[in-house]
């Protein structure tokens, strides 16, 4: 089935890289001009297959609705050209970025593009409610976490009707990494890996916290910020590894860390079900959700750092096989 594959974050070019891998040559890419998504499929040698690649505006910050149109008749325009070269699209896969979804039509002249009959959305983020209400009028299949925390998603799951509702058991992360061996001793001063956030997100907005830099007294930082991180892309999951700790703004790469059993700090508003998840199966994951100040925010910072030193201590968790459960919904047959 010739698929379209939209990459609207870097965390969902890693999630899909196994797919796209185990897909068709003739697949294409729909992907948003993000620093670190252009920088993963630039250096995506040996990790993601290069496909034919239209590049598209995240509708964010001014003119939003002006820039999503735009990015609805481009990607419609894109699609209708691939479907009239070779094989037609069939399927659209898209993780909280419904753009895509709705353009298997046209928003002017309502034109379909008949082959399309499958329109995958995923998601593990409850608070994306935009994208939620133009997925479920656009998506023939929603697909959702066990730990999905429907208190949180504007009645989303509730009013879905249409689409086909595909559940799993696990977080995204247990898609894309491997459980990795940890350093078997603490360094002097630890080394933290950290993560600050540009912000300027249709959700993220009210949920970013500043970290203080008194935060990283003690440390030996390596500083991984959005947009400015120089490193290896591809590279970031072991960078995760091979650190003592985390600290970070980004909930994407706190659960990834916690996973890996690196003891992280998370400063910031947000509310997911994966980040309860984590902290129920005992994962090392240690969340601050107001200004980092006071007696609290300083016994939390107390046992943060202490937990650096105990990782020994940890049990880990079952890894399920959240990745075959998402290859055998795309009847993909994986290759590594």
């Amino acid at each position: 089935m010739r698929t379209c594959w939209v990459f609207d974050h870097p965390a969902h070019v890693r999630l899909l890289a196994p797919f796209l891998r185990a897909g068709q040559s003739n697949d294409v890419i729909i992907a948003t001009q993000r620093k670190e998504v252009e920088n993963l499929l630039e250096t995506g040698d040996g990790h993601i297959p290069r496909r034919q690649t239209h590049w598209v505006e995240r509708p964010v910050g001014q003119n939003r609705r002006k820039k999503a149109l735009k990015r609805w008749r481009s990607s419609h325009k894109f699609l209708h050209h691939c479907s009239q070269q070779g094989k037609p699209i069939e399927r659209i896969v898209s993780i909280g970025a419904p753009l895509e979804l709705m353009a298997w039509r046209s928003p002017i002249l309502r034109r379909r593009i008949s082959s399309i009959v499958e329109r995958w959305y995923i998601s593990d983020t409850e608070v994306n409610h935009i994208a939620h209400r133009l997925a479920r009028k656009a998506a023939t299949d929603v697909v959702l976490p066990t730990h999905w925390r429907s208190d949180l998603d504007d009645d989303f799951l509730q009013q879905l009707s249409g689409p086909r509702i595909h559940r799993l058991d696990g977080l995204h992360g247990h898609v894309h990494l491997r459980p990795s061996i940890r350093p078997s001793s603490v360094s002097d001063p630890p080394r933290v890996l950290v993560r600050r956030l540009l912000g300027g997100g249709i959700h993220d907005d009210g949920e970013i916290l500043e970290i203080p830099d008194e935060v990283f007294d003690g440390l030996l930082v390596t500083f991984a910020d959005e947009d400015t991180y120089d490193g290896d892309a591809w590279s970031l999951d072991r960078e995760l590894a091979a650190h003592d700790c985390v600290i970070t703004q980004s909930v994407t790469l706190a659960s990834e860390a916690a996973l890996l059993g690196t003891p992280t700090l998370l400063i910031s508003k947000a509310q997911r079900g994966f980040l309860d998840r984590l902290e129920s199966e005992g994962h090392p994951l240690f969340r601050w959700n107001q200004r980092c100040e006071g007696d609290e925010w300083k016994n939390l910072q107390a046992q943060f750092l202490t937990g650096i030193h105990l990782t020994e201590a940890l049990e880990p968790a079952d890894w399920p096989n959240t990745r075959q459960e998402v290859a055998d919904l795309f009847r993909i047959k994986l290759i590594d």
